[in-house]
């Protein structure tokens, strides 16, 4: 039997099996009762003849309120939903008005469990976003005030929708040996970008900072109006080593004999990239060979290392090329034997230059004291050989020519001194034997320099020094006796570190300098002033690829441009460590 809409009663049996919906038995008495579809006269019988039943309270609907109630999300979890959300909207870069979107509504109340739950409003957000940028900059500026050098790096980048942006990154070495980078900002610039402009984009940052005394250099790309600007400013300034390297590349590629097998690359690329049709033939290829399926690469002047893979790509795949080309008797031909043996040449040339290239673009860890090792073993590996052929001598050449000029360009003292306090490279051993003379007088006058910056001021105070005698004068000697032993100290100094063990290429040298600190103590700020400084501009190409890789929204008028520099700052922290007074 089925129960009725009346928890005691149930509908009548019939013979065949069937339900008789219009007759119902009493549960209790076995009473039979005609049954209309009104529950009245079930409910009269029940208080007649069954008050103790009547009176309990079968299963009914909730109501709305009641339903609810049931599943509401408490103070503290509602709470850490909508701080869940700003850092979601901070970190991917979402609009505020993401939270009037009704499926996102529809996803938390499944997730929760709370059907009544509502999105906090944009206000809320944008307050909540504001709070968080606020916090997130407090912290920044706490950890500037507590180290003496900061470097910096800035670069100009032009969005899809042609507007200028500056980057400005802070680079340096905490007291725990560290080191430390975050953005300063990405502020939308609307001047031409003239020197003087420019020049002035990077002291107002640094005085917004209040960094201005402790910057140290400035690393930009070798554009010409960065360079200029970089001469009016009171810092030292470091050209960015993958920009040199790279371009020393593109000007070796453009006076070589490889420009004719890569201007047919070009055309076997473009034939693939601009026909879903042949593309679709490609992959279908490349699995009959067993091939990873990848696109090919068309290589582009201002992208880095293109060149080098759109080769390896159609080396990969030359047998599917050649069988495609070939069936479609297209006009575009296939690489000759003679060519992709060229190609081949030119990869192990151009391959050494990605390595480095990658290397020196770190931000997590010391860069600047590899770039004259990592150019010194790209000299050596451009040297001339007898089984050379004339097109990989004149390749050779060109390339050590272009990167010896531009490398004598840079800021060659700095990098210097940062190779001698580096102890992976405190040999020298990319130097000669006068540059290395040289290396360690510099670092002499530095050790001088700041022991004169650490000696107290020669004030006269309110009660004279007593008069001394002619004896005492004599048999305390002359001052240069003093500047005598100091140097004798710097000596010693010197001395101790250099007979240190050299560490091996895969150590951290920031891990090095922490332990023996205490026994450098004069030449540890110098190695943490030197060491702090990128070798290249990479980590602010890197913010502008963050925000080209979303849309660039306006979180924060004038602040925040594409996320950016809360995205950079909120990046690997969850919403309990932003929002701790939220629980």
């Amino acid at each position: 039997m089925a129960r009725s809409k009346c928890g005691k009663f149930l509908f009548k049996k019939l013979p065949d099996g069937l339900l008789d919906k219009t007759r119902v038995i009493c549960t209790i008495c076995k009473a039979e009762f005609k049954y209309h579809r009104s529950s009245s006269s079930l409910a009269y019988h029940l208080r007649a003849k069954h008050p103790t039943e009547s009176t309990s309270t079968g299963p009914r609907q909730s109501t709305l309120q009641e339903y609810g109630a049931c599943g509401r999300i408490t103070k503290n979890v509602r709470e850490k939903v909508t701080n869940s959300l700003v850092v979601w909207i901070a970190k991917n870069c979402r609009p505020v008005s993401i939270v009037e979107d009704d499926g996102l509504r529809e996803v938390i109340r499944a997730a929760s469990g709370d059907v009544c739950y509502n999105l906090p409003s944009r206000g809320t957000i944008v307050s909540r976003l504001h709070t968080l940028y606020g916090d997130q900059r407090a912290q920044q500026s706490s950890k500037l005030v507590q180290v003496r050098n900061v470097a910096l790096t800035g670069d100009h980048w032009t969005s899809v929708n042609n507007d200028n942006y500056l980057g400005v990154m802070a680079h340096f070495i905490d007291n725990d040996w560290t080191m430390q980078s975050f953005a300063l900002t990405v502020s939308k610039t609307e001047e031409r970008h003239y020197a003087e402009a420019c020049a002035d984009h990077f002291l107002n940052v640094a005085n917004e900072w209040k960094i201005k005394d402790k910057v140290t250099t400035l690393g930009t790309d070798s554009a010409r109006n960065m360079v200029a600007a970089a001469r009016l400013l009171p810092f030292e300034h470091m050209p960015c080593m993958a920009h040199i390297l790279q371009r020393t590349v593109t000007v070796s590629l453009n006076d070589s004999a490889f420009e004719r097998a890569l201007a047919k690359c070009r055309k076997i690329v473009g034939h693939f990239k601009h026909s879903p049709a042949n593309a679709q033939e490609l992959k279908a290829q490349q699995a009959a060979h067993g091939h990873q399926t990848e696109p090919l690469v068309q290589d582009v002047p201002t992208r880095w290392n293109s060149t080098l893979e759109m080769i390896k790509r159609i080396q990969r795949n030359k047998f599917g090329l050649t069988t495609i080309l070939t069936q479609q008797n297209s006009k575009v031909t296939m690489l000759t034997d003679q060519e992709l043996d060229r190609l081949q040449k030119l990869e192990e040339l151009l391959e050494p230059c990605r390595y480095v290239t990658e290397l020196l673009g770190g931000e997590r860890y010391v860069s600047c004291s590899m770039v004259l090792p990592a150019l010194c073993h790209l000299f050596r590996i451009m040297e001339p050989s007898d089984d050379n052929p004339v097109y990989v001598l004149r390749f050779k050449k060109i390339f050590t020519t272009d990167l010896a000029q531009r490398r004598d360009s840079s800021n060659l003292t700095w990098l210097k001194i940062a190779t001698a306090l580096d102890p992976r490279f405190k040999d020298l051993k990319c130097l000669s034997k006068d540059e290395r003379r040289e290396v360690w007088a510099s670092v002499h006058d530095l050790l001088m320099s700041e022991t004169d910056a650490h000696q107290p001021s020669a004030q006269t105070t309110e009660e004279p020094s007593p008069k001394k005698s002619k004896m005492s004068i004599c048999l305390l000697g002359s001052p240069d006796s003093d500047t005598e032993e100091e140097e004798d100290a710097i000596d010693c100094c010197l001395n101790l570190y250099k007979a240190e063990p050299k560490i091996d290429i895969g150590e951290c040298p920031l891990q090095w300098w922490l332990k023996r600190e205490g026994a450098h103590a004069r030449l540890a700020p110098i190695a943490r002033k030197y060491l702090s400084t990128p070798a290249t501009t990479v980590p602010c190409e890197r913010l502008f690829s963050l925000s080209a890789r979303y849309r660039p929204y306006t979180l924060l008028p004038g602040r925040c441009i594409g996320g950016c520099p809360l995205l950079h700052w909120v990046n690997g922290l969850n919403a309990e460590e932003l929002f701790p007074y939220g629980d």
